[in-house]
């Protein structure tokens, strides 16, 4: 946003590339949308290949993780549960923390719960002069990056939550209004929604209805 400052592909990174080691693995990014981040850039990195088929690659392997999951276990429900580790944020744990509240008390068939390792997807902390993001490692795991700038410069709520929107399914959308949660940066710094809109809720709820089944990677439990 720029608050995921951008999102780019790097092994399919939703975001920018990491200039810190993650796990022993690190991305490079192709591309970035301008430093400044003004509307013209935001909106030409959205509607651009990359960014697209960055959220798409880093949604899906978050989805495919989960529904191996749902596979070993078939009388899972039809909520579909995808965890997250917070072991290398730790100084965002109360963003994230705040950012899981939001998401789970605003949609209802996916609902995001932390475990003290593995998980779907990890939290990551550390500087990067591009930004915040939401990534794949290249072997189908995902991750976030929180940047220690950015969530100064930025409200680091809506940051968290709108690069947990990635993990969800949903796509940035810099040219929206601050209600609007994917808007990201684009509104500036001076807005401090973290909150998703009705239209992003629903969106979600749909991508992740009867336990996989409309995303065509799970069967229903």
């Amino acid at each position: 946003m720029r608050h995921s400052r951008r999102t780019m592909l790097s092994a399919a990174s939703v975001g920018l590339g990491v200039a810190a080691v993650l796990g022993g693995v690190v991305p490079t990014a192709t591309a970035a949308t301008p430093a400044g981040g003004s509307p013209a850039s935001y909106a030409a990195y959205e509607r651009s290949q990359e960014n697209q088929a960055a959220n798409k690659a880093f949604f899906e392997a978050v989805q495919r993780a989960v529904a191996e999951q749902r596979a070993a276990n078939p009388s899972a429900t039809a909520v579909v549960t995808v965890t997250y580790n917070t072991r290398n944020a730790p100084s965002f744990r109360t963003q994230i923390a705040n950012s899981t509240r939001i998401w789970n008390g605003s949609v209802s068939n996916v609902k995001l719960q932390e475990v003290s390792s593995g998980g779907n997807f990890s939290y990551y902390e550390g500087n990067d002069s591009r930004g915040s993001y939401a990534s794949t490692d290249g072997h189908g795991r995902g991750y976030i990056f929180l940047d220690y700038a950015q969530n100064q410069q930025y409200d680091s709520t809506r940051v968290t939550a709108h690069e947990t929107g990635h993990v969800l399914g949903l796509p940035d959308h810099y040219s929206g209004p601050c209600s609007e949660l994917m808007s990201g940066g684009g509104p500036g710094t001076s807005c401090t929604n973290p909150y998703p809109n009705s239209t992003e809720r629903s969106r979600v709820n749909q991508l992740w209805a009867n336990g996989l089944v409309g995303s065509g990677l799970g069967t229903k439990g």
